[in-house]
């Protein structure tokens, strides 16, 4: 039998085998009751999602780089991931990055051939300089994919810790890599269309392993994203609402504050902790960025 028909995600799914036939809304409603059991099924996978973070963030803490790597739709939401880093987290973009089979030209459209070149793959790791400090993290529905499986082999020959979110079982995968994760969402709606649940589920696992991580970086106080970078409008509001709502202050204080300092943490310490602009940046310097580090060192 060939190994793709033996993937639960190339299966029929019973509930919707005379969609063609159901009205707009008896469509929406088989769409919506698959889509709710992927949040559930990846709940079963909290203990490996939650060792994926931990070994993530040793690596990313000592200087390494994260690297999603993934063909068609996996291989977009890995660059999707990779590209709201900086912003959010203020982190450089080396620190997160995307690779996906077939290069920029597969952002544009579809080259569905080059999920097939394993050698691809490899030469993609080499081209990023993968070494054993980083963390290289495979996704790929059908746990298959050949341009994965040569990024993720390479990887390991480079010594980079190595890991997978999948969606089907690959017994092999899991003997060569540090983590895996396996979310088996199970039948698509449309036949084989792994953009669907599938994707759904690796959205929401990298959404959770990057959050995750940044906290752990100190990138996150209380639940306010203190090292946004400020670069339009938007966020320069945003960051003002942050440093009022983590010291308590009037809005026009905390504007006042961060016009003169231009940074989130600096500011939120100096009115937290009494500090002038030198002492906090100091104190933020000594206790890594982490703010609540910082403010423990002052009490």
């Amino acid at each position: 039998m060939n190994k793709f028909n033996r993937l639960k995600t190339e299966t029929r799914n019973p509930v919707s085998m005379e969609i063609d036939q159901m009205s707009t809304l008896e469509m929406l409603q088989v769409i919506n009751q698959e889509d709710i059991t992927v949040p559930l099924i990846i709940r079963d996978n909290l203990n490996q999602i939650a060792q994926a973070v931990d070994l993530i963030y040793e690596q990313l803490k000592e200087g390494g780089s994260l690297i999603y790597v993934g063909a068609g739709t996996s291989g977009r939401l890995g660059l999707l991931d990779a590209f709201e880093c900086p912003p959010t987290f203020g982190v450089s973009p080396r620190m997160v990055r995307g690779v996906i089979a077939g290069g920029e030209k597969a952002l544009l459209g579809a080259v569905e051939e080059n999920e097939d070149a394993y050698e691809e793959g490899r030469l993609a790791i080499q081209e990023n300089g993968i070494t054993a400090s980083d963390v290289v993290v495979g996704l790929s529905a059908s746990g298959l994919t050949p341009f994965v499986l040569g990024a993720l082999d390479e990887a390991s020959n480079r010594k980079a810790k190595t890991m997978a979110i999948i969606n089907n079982p690959n017994p092999d995968l899991a003997k060569k890599c540090d983590s895996v994760i396996v979310c088996e969402t199970g039948p698509e709606v449309i036949t084989g269309s792994t953009r669907m649940k599938a994707g759904t589920s690796q959205k929401l696992i990298l959404n959770m392993i990057s959050t995750s991580v940044m906290i752990k970086l100190g990138k996150v106080y209380q639940n306010l994203m203190v090292d946004v970078k400020p670069t339009n409008q938007k966020l320069i509001n945003r960051s003002i609402n942050i440093i009022a709502e983590a010291t308590g202050e009037s809005f026009e204080k905390a504007q006042e504050t961060f016009l003169k300092t231009q940074d989130v943490k600096v500011a939120i310490l100096m009115l937290k902790g009494k500090l002038n602009h030198s002492s906090a940046v100091k104190l933020l310097e000594e206790t890594g960025g982490v703010i609540q580090a910082a403010l423990n060192k002052i009490r």
